[in-house]
């Protein structure tokens, strides 16, 4: 069984040393959904929205919560991020908007957690941006979808 490494031998909880890993390229991907109504899908399609680009604000949102995950998760490492971008993917019929969040780095340790962060901030603001229309919305399937680098190598949501 793997040791968890955010402990010591103690049980306590630590940041994890890096400094004798090797840098490498490193790349996670994040995705999560957030469904929302025929109306609201409307609105975002269209751009029409009263309080603005809905899309567009998320994604500042999300790409300003990955540079700030480790001010919110607690043993993060503070990162110099090389490259983040926020995609979507609207599903009218299925009334979904997808939010892929792209995150790269050299470093000597991951950005899984940033990935993760900036689609729960940008799926956030999208609910926030969008509730005086329709409370009635559901953040749904978020998920490491890929991630490349480091000493564990690989991983693929999908395989």
């Amino acid at each position: 069984m793997n040791r968890l490494t955010h402990f010591n031998a103690k049980g306590e909880a630590v940041m994890v040393d890096v400094a004798s890993k090797e840098v490498t390229e490193r790349v996670a991907i994040a995705k999560g959904k957030i469904v929302v109504s025929k109306e609201i899908m409307t609105h975002v399609k269209a751009g029409s929205l009263q309080k603005g680009d809905v899309l567009g604000i998320a994604r500042v949102a999300g790409i300003m919560a990955v540079k700030k995950t480790s001010d919110l998760i607690p043993l993060c490492h503070p990162l110099f991020i090389s490259q983040c971008h926020l995609d979507f993917e609207l599903e009218v019929e299925a009334c979904t908007i997808e939010v892929i969040c792209t995150v790269k780095i050299n470093h000597q340790t991951g950005v899984e957690m940033e990935a993760l962060t900036g689609v729960n901030v940008a799926l956030l603001t999208i609910y926030d941006m969008c509730k005086a229309l329709c409370k009635k919305m559901m953040i749904t399937n978020v998920h490491l979808a890929y991630k490349s680098g480091g000493k564990s190598g690989e991983f693929n949501y999908e395989a």
